[in-house]
């Protein structure tokens, strides 16, 4: 229990001080800048301290050298350093041997200095010509000195200053670069804040966009990201979710019409399937009654046994009808591929329609008036645009009650013709004008039959208008009678 409760501290005290990306990265970036401030600082002190020595020591060197050539001519040292100026007030100058021996020294006794071989300013000066240390304390007098020496061809001279205030000055290093350093450090924290800042929003950023992408939510951040090779690749970025996003929505809503399309299909067939079996019924029972009665064997007059066979031709010939149209529905829903198509003249369907109206009866004519200004033509199929024609003429003829019919052109063009089908009847109801394209819909059900239609004329009109890429609507004519308006794609 102890361990669950303590586990649960450190996860609060963990999600407490949980430090943001910009500021992770911005005390990184100032702790690796201070670091390089600091490295900086010392080797300028370090450096400056070098200089100084040198500058030093080159002083130094040169008193040296010139109580060198005193020694190696032969003149007296002791005087050239009893009247000759110093650099520096309390210069002390040894005269050692190359052995080591102190053979002068103008402030202690020599003979009492122990040998100064060891040295590190001598042993440099042996092995180099010349040679310096700094701070270091004298055996002899116990003070802290800085030491030269400079080597000839017999005796190795040296000079050394004691370390006083003004010796510490000198070699002190000059700090007034250190305010200059300061101040351009904290002019780069700022910049760095700033630049960190926008870095670290904008990772923040792409954090949550891809927080988001793993949830599969949206990402409806809509300010932009910044121009730069980073905001470029974050707008890549969140532009290829959302057009994977929107490419998911499009499939889903395809799938989804999909679905309903094959839903809608299912449910036509079975209305299809119920229609055709109710509208089957009739003429059967109707020819099993003929047919009975004939082979009943009663006697029957010739008038009546006449009347049978014709019943029994007529509902024959409605049956035939109704499966020719449901097999031409059936073949355009499933089978609109393997349709042929040709090059069709509109004006010669119109013309054989005519021609077809001439002979028939003069209570069914109906007379046919076109206006088409020019030649149509199509690629199409031959049979279903004339049924489009035909079926139109029929269903005026059956049920408007009209004389005359109307085709005009419309309009033509290189992509599509619009043609208007009229007659001059009765109309019908606006409620019923929707209705009029769907299979087995009849305006007078009774009149209909008596007629011998199957109900399916403008369902098979409707269907090759859509096969040739154009639409269909029906509306009452302002004179009276029905307005078919459709186009044809070429």
């Amino acid at each position: 229990m102890a361990h669950i409760l303590l586990h649960v501290q450190v996860s609060a005290m963990a999600s407490v001080i949980k430090i943001s990306y910009h500021r992770r990265l911005f005390l990184m970036l100032l702790a690796f800048s201070w670091t390089i401030i600091l490295c900086f600082i010392a080797y300028q002190y370090w450096r400056e301290k070098q200089y100084k020595s040198e500058f030093l020591n080159a002083q130094l060197q040169m008193y040296n050298r010139h109580l060198l050539e005193v020694v190696e001519d032969g003149l007296s040292y002791e005087e050239y350093v009893a009247t000759h100026e110093k650099p520096f007030d309390g210069l002390r100058i040894s005269i050692i041997d190359h052995s080591g021996a102190v053979v002068y020294d103008n402030m202690l006794r020599y003979d009492s200095l122990d040998n100064h071989r060891h040295r590190p300013e001598v042993a440099a000066a042996l092995q180099n010509g010349f040679g310096y240390h700094i701070g270091r304390q004298s055996a002899s007098d116990g003070r802290e000195y800085f030491y030269s020496a400079t080597k000839g061809k017999s005796v190795i001279i040296r000079t050394a200053i004691p370390y006083s205030s003004t010796l510490s000055e000198l070699l002190k290093a000059d700090w007034s670069f250190l305010g200059v350093m300061i101040a351009i450090s904290f002019v780069m924290s700022v910049l760095a804040y700033f630049a960190t800042r926008r870095l670290g929003k904008n990772i923040e950023r792409l954090n949550r966009f891809a927080d988001k992408v793993k949830k599969g939510e949206e990402f409806d951040e809509d300010e932009p990201f910044p121009n730069d090779e980073l905001g470029s690749i974050s707008n890549h970025i969140v532009q290829l979710y959302a057009q994977w996003q929107q490419t998911i929505k499009d499939r889903d809503v395809a799938y989804e019409a999909t679905l309903r399309e094959e839903q809608d299909k299912m449910r036509i067939k079975r209305q299809l399937t119920n229609n055709i079996n109710h509208e089957l019924k009739t003429p059967v029972a109707s020819i099993q009654v003929c047919l009975e009665t004939l082979l009943s064997g009663i006697s029957l007059s010739e008038e009546k046994r006449q009347e049978l066979i014709e019943r029994c031709y007529t509902n024959n010939e409605r049956l035939r009808r109704l499966l020719a149209d449901v097999s031409l529905i059936t073949r355009m829903e499933e089978g609109s591929a393997f349709i042929g198509k040709e090059e069709v003249v509109i004006n010669d369907i119109l013309n054989e329609i005519a021609d077809e109206l001439e002979i028939m009866p003069d209570e069914e004519r109906m007379t046919l008036h076109t206006d088409f200004s020019e030649r149509v033509i199509i690629d199409g199929n031959l049979s279903l645009i004339g049924s489009i024609f035909r079926n139109l003429t029929e269903n005026a003829i059956a049920y408007s009650e009209g004389k005359n019919i109307y085709i005009s052109l419309v309009a033509n063009d290189d992509q599509e013709c619009h043609i208007r089908f009229e007659d001059d009847g009765c109309g019908v109801e606006e409620k019923q004008l929707s209705r009029l394209f769907e299979r087995f819909y009849r305006v007078d059900k009774g009149r209909s039959r008596q007629k011998g239609g199957t109900g399916l004329g403008l369902a098979i009109v409707k269907h090759a208008v859509i096969f040739h890429g154009g639409t269909i609507t029906a509306s009452n004519r302002p004179g009276g009678g029905l307005r078919f308006d459709f186009s044809l794609k070429k």
